[in-house]
């Protein structure tokens, strides 16, 4: 009776029993199938800021590789091509500072090698020789301003363009262990000045014939390079022995020539691992980098900052090395002339901060903040307003027939006036970019009052026509007015119509 009664409810016992184990086996696939969900999360959270921290490090590589590449690349363009190097120093002798030092270089060398003051001791009577030292002071100072003056001359500027261009090219030359100007004597590399001293002897002799006591007859040299004899011929005109060094700058000892070239070639081959290390490191930060936007707003703020921190970095190298010059004439014109020097690396550094600058602003405004996006969306509002403003005006009949009648009437002098503007503004901007921009902006200026005046002349005289009766109309209608009857004083009235 039992087993019979509980055979029936034995299959619904075994449902229930298993529906248990099958939810518990479901939570645990799902928990499970949670849990790799959250390791693979995990996984690439940790795998975007691995390669968001490479992008960073990458990119503020390549902010400074810039910098940096652009500092070597002036460098070897400045220091090692000719052309380059006598179009940054062909000025300098304009500048005050270095006209006052190379002057005064000049003429106490002239004077050491004459030894001015014993030959006017040797000269005056015994009596009269304390007069040896002012005297010496004041031809010091007559022939410091004669030489100072001739240095303004065109001559000089000549003689300076190609004694540097020659010197130059001598010295990149000595290198390869081939010079002339630049000459290896002993222990020494040397700049040899005794061109310019030769053409500065002959305008003493000019100014004052009898300042040697004999002709010099030496010639007037056009070009830095030394003619055969030159210093000999020197001193024979002189009459005395020059020292080994007379005339001369020295570079550097021979014995660091090998260092030197070894350098320069070192120098080279860095200059261009650099610029491709950094734009592969730009590349592949680009490439890492989960978020390019964000990568180039960095790349733009590490242009700023590199050009800022190597600026300040080449500025206190600068003040050390003129800090090693005499204070006075020396020191102002070395101050000149490194200012001079590094103008175009100055304006290059200008430029890439300018570039990182609006990068990095042009990155952020694209982007998804708060900010970003209401700016986004008031410039739209402002343009689609200036675009719906601008249509009306420009679709107005009453605008565009003033404007064509107004360009018409006044055409040369909106011509004019255009040249005019066009050459004050180009006054005020010096680079050839700001002058060819301001070429085209006229021209196009020229064009759309030409066009303008065009269909002006053309409706002109159809107002004429259409508009108040001229004089010789007027003088026909009073003509007729004076043989016609005149008008019946009561209402005209048609046929017909009184009788109805």
């Amino acid at each position: 009776m039992t087993s019979a009664n509980n055979g029936p409810d034995e299959p619904a016992a075994t449902a229930t029993t298993g529906e248990p184990e099958e939810l518990e086996r479901l939570r645990a696939e799902v928990a499970a199938l949670r849990g790799e969900l959250e390791t693979r999360t995990k996984r690439r959270r940790r795998g975007f800021a691995v390669r968001r921290t490479i992008a960073a490090i990458l990119v503020a590589l390549a902010g400074f590789g810039v910098v940096t590449s652009a500092i070597g690349f002036w460098a070897a363009r400045t220091t090692l091509n000719t052309d380059r190097w006598v179009a940054t120093v062909g000025p300098l002798p304009q500048q005050p500072q270095v006209t006052a030092a190379m002057s005064t270089y000049l003429t106490d060398e002239v004077f050491s090698a004459l030894n001015v003051q014993q030959r006017l001791a040797d000269a005056l009577p015994p009596r009269a020789g304390f007069l040896a030292a002012p005297v010496t002071n004041a031809v010091h100072d007559y022939m410091r301003d004669t030489v100072r003056k001739f240095m303004q001359t065109n001559e000089f500027q000549q003689l300076w363009v190609s004694a540097n261009r020659f010197a130059h090219a001598q010295i990149v030359a000595i290198l390869e262990n081939r010079s002339e100007t630049v000459s290896v004597q002993g222990n020494t590399v040397t700049l040899n000045l005794l061109p310019i001293v030769n053409n500065l002897l002959v305008t003493i002799e000019a100014q004052l014939p009898t300042m040697f006591g004999k002709r010099l007859d030496l010639p007037t040299l056009t070009s830095g390079q030394i003619p055969p004899g030159l210093e000999q011929r020197i001193e024979s005109a002189l009459g005395v022995s020059l020292p080994s060094d007379f005339a001369q700058i020295k570079l550097y000892n021979r014995d660091r020539l090998p260092q030197l070239q070894q350098a320069v070639i070192t120098f080279k081959r860095s200059v261009g691992l650099l610029i491709l290390g950094t734009v592969l490191a730009l590349g592949l930060a680009l490439w890492i980098s989960p978020n390019r936007r964000r990568t180039l707003l960095q790349f733009g703020l590490w242009l700023a900052i590199a050009v800022l921190v190597l600026s300040n970095v080449l500025r206190a190298v600068r003040d050390q090395l003129i800090a090693m010059v005499p204070e006075g004439l020396y020191r102002d014109a070395t101050s000149v002339t490194v200012h001079e020097v590094f103008t175009t690396l100055r304006q290059w550094g200008d430029w890439i901060l300018w570039t990182g600058i609006v990068l990095a602003v042009l990155c952020y405004l694209i982007g998804p903040g708060r900010l970003p996006v209401a700016l986004r969306r008031a410039v739209a509002r402002g343009a689609r307003a200036t675009a719906r403003t601008t249509q009306r005006i420009a679709t107005s009949p009453e605008l565009r027939s003033f404007l064509t009648t107004y360009s018409a009437r006044y055409v040369d002098v909106l011509r004019i006036g255009g040249v005019v503007v066009a050459a004050i503004v180009a006054l005020l901007f010096s680079s050839w970019t700001a002058l060819l921009v301001i070429a085209i902006v006229l021209a196009g200026y020229e064009v759309l009052v030409t066009l303008l005046a065009r269909r002006g002349a053309e409706a002109l005289p159809a107002e004429t026509g259409h508009g108040g009766p001229g004089p010789g109309a007027e003088a026909a209608d009073t003509d007729a007015d004076k043989g016609a009857p005149s008008p019946p004083a009561g209402p005209v009235t048609p046929a017909g119509v009184g009788r109805a």
